[in-house]
Parts: structure tokens; C-alpha cells; sequence
């Protein structure tokens, strides 16, 4: 038998009469003995309506517990006995920690059953309970998200599933095969265009023009026509599919598509006008400019690899190491560079003509890279260097830690996240076939066995399902549930 110690918890103002009431319960198979004025400072649970089951019906008796014994006068319940030592806890501690390992929504639901409120939850407790709800949040939203991507919705009309089809078709790789061969020629061509944008800068692959200046290659500008003209045919679809045009417009990546072909076109327009306006110097450096600006297609490769987006989010929510990083570079850089300029600038040959001329060598000494364009000549100045050397490598390792712990820690997350969806979605089939099966008796007998169904069928559930998905349109899947996993 395992409890807690009645006279380290017993009630100042306890009365002999309330130390005799004595409740005896069993959970999962392991007894405690509690007592009925410990019980009775939180009257409104289910605990403290045992202390007066003498006075119950045994109809009332046995809505309070899974059984009884009149004899010895055991309470018999079907919990969880680890989830109940943490329950107990409420009425000698007046709060509620849950312990290392039990699942928070579990816990959530044996807190309900003994009619203990959230409220008395610790507060640490309560923060890793909105973490994991969070998390079945993301989970139900990625089911729903694969759940349109292979039905659709049966109430839309012709032009919004035809709109939803190219949607899906241009967005959601994983939706269908021919949207997985689309990603594949995107990403080819990103990776074409990249190739000749590098390419074409090589002179020896340059050709003159008649005026006598390198230009790219007629076999790279075709090239790159080609590509561009991809990225424009993929980016009008993607703009037309579109469910939210101006979300669309508006997105990080989608700019960025935007950007990668707008300077072939401006460009196209500025030569249409004539050699007059080519010639002009502020339209060449503007020309020069949106050529320039082709380098911002090789972000779109974050478009169809998860691990640069995975890099992207572990790096936002790293905002704060990063800003302490950079504080503290910010600081060193002054602070060195304004010795160093200090040191050194008496020397005759000195190379520190000013302090904002010494960030530079700050800069490139803190960080390890040493030019040698910049170095000092005297024995105080070296020193200086010396410790700026130190101090940099110090302020750079500090913050890396956290910020590989953040993306390790969100890249597991995504990998269990979509883990979990995919079960999920994986035992809703079951589920399905179960409803047409057990529709059909005579030739589910017939095919695999009432007997091996359901054991089949009870195996693959897990513990705990949380009504996040409802089925909207009254078929056989009736409700969707949210397989909860302890590792989430």
C-alpha cells in the first residue's frame, strides 16, 4: 500500500470525530487510505462526495466509482494509480503538478474524472499543457490540409474545384503525382537559371557585341528566355489558383518570385524603347541593377526543400540569441577599435587613421578572418588584437549553442508533427473500412473474421482521441479523432 503519512499532513483544527473517517480506495489496483477531513477542503470533487457514502444509495455509490465492496468498504476505480498520486497532491499541497512523463491530455481528462478544475493546475504544468495542445492544433490542421488535398470539398462548385485542382496541383507536391513531377521541373529550372546567371559572367564565354562590349552568350540568353518563362507560366497559376489573392501577393516567397522575373521584362521593355535610351547612364545602372537582382531566385529553392525552411524558422525563433550576438560583436567592435585607434596612432607608419577606419580591423579580428590589410604595429596594439581575438571567438560561441539546440529541438518537432498526422490519417482509414465492414456483416464474416477485425481494430488505437476534426459531410467517417502520442 502506498500513501502519504497522516500525521505530516493532518488538518490543525481536525477533529477526532474527521480523523476516524477513514476512505479506502483502490485505483488500478493499488490502495490508499485517505482521510475524510483532508478530503473535505475541496467539497465539490469527487473525492470528498465519498466521505458520506454511508448516507448514499448504492445507485449513488456506484455513479462515483467502478465498484464497491460493502464489506471492507473499498472503493474500487479504473484509473491511472501514477496520475493519481499526482491528483492527491490537491488536498495537502492546494495545487496540482503533473508529473515527468504522463501525457498532459490524459492527465487533462483524469483531473475532469475526479472533477478537479484546470485552475489548480501549477503553473509550470499549465505551460507545457498549452505547448502540447498547441501542438494537436498544428496536428488536426495538417490532417485537414491532406484531407482537402485528396477529396476536396464536395460542396464547392465546378470553377472552385477546377480552381482547387490547380491549386493543389502547383502547391502541394505531395498531393498527386503529376504536382510531384511539376516540383521536380521547378526545381530543375531554379537550378538551370542559377547555373547560367554564374555562368555568364565567365569573359571567356562572353561574346561582343557591336559596339565591342561582352555580352552573355546567344545560347545562355535563350536559356534563361526558357526559364523565364517558366517561372512567369508558374507564378500566373499559382496567382490564379490562388484561394486569397492578395495573401498571395503579399507572401515572403511569393515575393520573391516576383522579384526573379520582373528584371528579365523591365529589361526587355527598356531595350524596346531603342539603343537612345540604353545609352543613357542612369537607365545602364538601373539595367545593371535588376540583373543584379537575379540572384534572388535562388530562394525559391526554400519553396521545395524542407530543410531550408526548417533553417528559417529554427533562425526566427532564435531572434534572441541572434540579437545578443550581435550585441555583443557590436560592442566588442567599438570597444576594440576604439583602443586599437588609441594605441596605434602615434605610430608613424600607423594603419588606424580614425575609429570608424578601425571597425573594419575590429571586425575581421574578432571574427577570426585577418585580411592583413589592417594590423598593429606596436606592442600595446598586438596586445589589443590578442584579446580582441579571444573575446570574439568567446562572444561567437556563446550563442551558437542555443541556436543549434532551437533547431534541433524544431526540426524533431516537424519530423513528429507530420509523423503524427500521417497515423492519424492512416487509422481514420481503418476506421472507415471498419464502418463498412461491420455495414456489411455477412461478407465481413466472410473475409477476414469478426473476431480478428476487431481485435485488429482495438490495437491500433491508442489511449486518448481528441474530437479536433468533425465530419462535415454526414458520410461514414462520422467523427475524425486526434491520435494522441506521448512523445508530442
Amino acid at each position: 500500500m502506498w500513501g502519504i503519512q497522516r500525521s505530516r499532513y493532518a488538518d490543525c483544527n481536525g477533529s477526532e470525530a474527521s480523523e476516524e473517517a477513514e476512505i479506502v480506495v483502490n485505483i488500478g489496483g493499488v490502495k490508499q487510505v485517505l482521510y475524510g477531513d483532508v478530503l473535505n477542503r475541496f467539497p465539490e470533487t469527487r473525492l470528498a462526495e465519498l466521505v458520506d457514502c454511508s448516507l448514499k444509495s448504492p445507485e449513488e455509490i456506484s455513479s462515483l466509482c467502478d465498484d464497491y465492496d460493502p464489506d471492507t468498504g473499498e472503493f474500487y476505480f479504473d484509473r491511472d494509480p501514477e496520475a493519481f498520486k499526482c491528483i492527491v497532491e490537491l488536498y495537502y499541497y492546494g495545487e496540482v503538478h503533473m508529473k515527468r512523463g504522463i501525457c498532459p491530455i490524459c492527465f487533462m481528462k483524469e483531473m475532469d474524472f475526479w472533477k478537479i478544475g484546470a485552475d489548480f493546475l501549477d503553473e509550470c504544468c499549465k505551460s507545457h499543457l498549452k505547448e502540447v495542445q498547441d501542438e494537436l492544433a498544428e496536428i488536426a490542421e495538417r490532417v485537414r490540409t491532406i484531407l482537402v488535398d485528396r477529396e476536396g470539398d464536395p460542396s464547392a462548385g465546378g470553377c472552385q474545384r477546377f480552381q482547387a485542382s490547380l491549386w493543389r496541383l502547383m502547391e502541394k507536391p505531395e498531393s498527386s503525382v503529376p504536382a510531384h513531377v511539376i516540383a521536380i521541373l521547378s526545381f530543375i529550372f531554379i537550378l538551370v537559371s542559377s547555373v547560367v546567371m554564374c555562368v555568364g559572367t565567365i569573359p571567356e564565354l562572353q561574346v561582343e557585341d557591336s559596339e565591342g562590349n561582352l555580352t552573355e552568350h546567344p545560347t545562355l540568353e535563350v536559356i534563361e528566355t526558357v526559364c523565364i518563362g517558366w517561372f512567369t507560366i508558374e507564378y500566373l497559376l499559382r496567382l490564379i489558383s490562388s484561394p486569397n489573392k492578395l495573401k498571395f501577393v503579399l507572401s515572403f516567397m511569393n515575393i520573391i518570385d516576383f522579384m526573379a522575373i520582373m528584371p528579365f521584362f523591365v529589361v526587355l521593355i527598356l531595350t524596346s524603347f531603342g539603343a537612345g535610351v540604353m545609352e543613357l547612364a542612369n537607365v545602364q545602372q538601373a539595367v545593371q541593377a535588376l540583373r543584379i537582382m537575379r540572384i534572388a531566385r535562388i530562394f525559391k529553392l526554400a519553396r521545395h526543400s524542407s530543410g531550408l525552411q526548417t533553417l528559417t524558422s529554427a533562425l526566427k525563433s532564435s531572434l534572441k540569441e541572434l540579437g545578443l550576438l550581435l550585441m555583443y560583436m557590436g560592442v566588442g567592435v567599438f570597444l576594440f577599435s576604439a583602443l586599437g585607434y588609441t594605441m596605434e596612432q602615434n605610430h608613424p607608419d600607423t594603419l588606424f587613421t580614425s575609429i570608424p577606419q578601425s571597425f573594419w580591423w575590429a571586425v575581421i579580428t574578432m571574427t577570426t578572418v585577418g585580411y592583413g590589410d589592417v594590423y598593429p604595429k606596436t606592442t600595446l596594439g598586438r596586445c589589443n588584437a590578442a584579446i580582441s581575438f579571444l573575446c570574439g571567438v568567446i562572444a561567437i560561441a556563446l550563442p551558437i549553442h542555443p541556436i543549434i539546440n532551437n533547431f534541433v529541438l524544431f526540426y524533431n518537432k516537424q519530423q513528429v508533427l507530420e509523423t503524427a498526422a500521417k497515423h492519424e490519417i492512416e487509422l481514420m482509414a481503418l476506421r472507415n473500412t471498419e464502418g463498412e465492414l461491420r455495414a456489411a456483416p455477412e461478407h465481413h464474416e466472410h473475409v477476414c473474421g469478426t473476431r480478428v477485425w476487431d481485435s485488429s481494430m482495438s490495437s491500433c488505437h491508442s489511449d486518448t482521441f481528441l474530437p479536433l476534426l468533425k465530419d462535415t459531410r454526414g458520410g461514414c467517417l462520422g467523427k475524425k479523432y486526434l491520435n494522441v502520442k506521448e512523445n508530442i
